[in-house]
């Protein structure tokens, strides 16, 4: 299958060498290539790993070591895939050398997902580090080179190589940090992350990524995320029937889920394109997905945990069953609202009816001791649901009067 690249149609194979001169930002019909959905398949493997080892730390009672090690881990696959994605949409050569380091990288996402039991189990994060430092030093010779050929770009390339290689070196020396420098320098150096690309594309220095192709990345990814969720969703419904059959709270927790899920995709993609006009906009809707990765991920944990309450195999009360899927849920309406009004996609026309709708499924998580795990479930599938329906009888009104 031929696809469209950097200089029109490819052929049968990627070329040994093609200049790194950087993509067109104004290329019609941007579309993701195959291997960058290949390259996200391995995430799968990480986000999987990551959402149930919290699924695991909720069953167990222990939410709160969960979470931390859970917002850790879950920060080094988004970063990683992000850094990817916005270099690959400025300088996708698809070469053999690109490709080559493509690999390298995927390697390093695969040695991360491995390190994962150890982190949430023992707290130590050394594999987790190696994998990720391994994708980043496949990222840094991918900026060396393009500072090598495109010389328009040349010191932001420089800029991102060297920013990149301090905060690398500060991971590695981390691993011989105790107490409580654990924490500090763990937050010190996620900061100097989240900085380089505003320091290396300040000052009129940006990168030719492409406004489409990356929304269309990032909805990819929001898919990939959607769809652990109704995996891990599957499984925990499979052996809740397998153990007792298909009770009520189960029957009511799968469809309370599926319907969560299903409103949840429908609201992330309601509206016209992605608008993303400066750098700061487009640095703030980029990295306002984390929250929203993480958290649908994480209601796919919450659910798992829940379907264990109802049928009494975790050590977790039916409130904090219910809010183990309320407050995801309720943050990622919350951030898809806010991720819409700012990309100026004409959607969420209504945004304290999205406010209220998130107000509302954490007090329904607070619930099932008095209506039940299984009812505060659906009924939180059902507030989302008529918040999306809300904002699209508001759309339809707003497009009849245009026409």
């Amino acid at each position: 299958m031929s696809t469209g690249g950097p200089e029109g149609t490819r052929g049968s194979g990627p070329p040994l060498r093609r200049a790194m001169r950087g993509r067109d930002p104004a290329e019609e019909h941007r579309a993701s290539t195959p291997l960058e959905l290949l390259f996200d398949l391995t995430f799968v493997v990480a986000v999987a790993q990551a959402a149930g080892r919290l699924h695991h730390a909720l069953a167990e009672g222990h939410p709160g070591t969960g979470l931390a090690g859970y917002a850790a881990v879950f920060f080094a696959i988004w970063w990683a895939w992000m850094n990817f994605t916005w270099f690959a949409s400025a300088y996708d050569t698809d070469d053999v050398l690109y490709r080559t380091l493509t690999l390298v990288q995927m390697a390093g996402v695969l040695v991360l997902a491995s390190g994962v039991p150890a982190a949430f189990q023992d707290g130590d994060f050394t594999v987790v580090v190696a994998g990720y430092v391994l994708m980043r030093l496949a990222l840094i010779t991918q900026w060396l080179r393009a500072a090598a050929e495109h010389r328009e770009r040349r010191g932001t390339a420089l800029r991102y190589a060297a920013g990149i290689a301090v905060v690398q070196c500060g991971w590695i020396a981390r691993e011989w940090a105790g107490g409580t420098w654990l924490p500090v320098t763990f937050v010190l150096l996620v900061a100097a992350e989240l900085a380089v690309p505003g320091w290396a594309e300040a000052g009129g220095r940006a990168t030719g990524w492409h406004p489409q192709h990356i929304a269309e990345r990032y909805g990819l990814f929001t898919i990939i995320v959607l769809g652990e969720v109704i995996l891990a969703s599957l499984t925990a419904v499979q052996a809740a029937v397998t153990a007792h059959g298909l009770t009520t709270s189960v029957l009511l927790i799968a469809v309370g889920g599926l319907l969560l899920v299903f409103s949840l995709w429908w609201i992330y993609f309601t509206g016209d394109d992605v608008t993303l006009t400066t750098l700061r906009t487009a640095l703030t809707w980029g990295y306002g997905h984390y929250v929203g990765f993480a958290a649908v991920a994480a209601l796919g944990a919450g659910l798992e945990a829940a379907l264990a309450a109802a049928e009494h195999h975790a050590h977790l009360s039916p409130r904090a069953a219910g809010l183990a899927v309320a407050v995801p849920a309720a943050v990622v309406l919350l951030l898809f609202g806010f991720l819409h009004r700012l990309a100026r996609t004409g959607a969420v026309r209504h945004p304290l009816l999205v406010v209220a709708g998130a107000a509302i499924v954490p007090a329904l998580g607070c619930a099932p001791p008095l209506i039940g795990l299984g009812p505060a479930v659906l009924a939180m599938g059902l507030t989302v649901t008529t918040v999306l329906a809300a904002d699209v009888a508001a759309l339809h009104r707003a497009a009849v009067r245009t026409a």
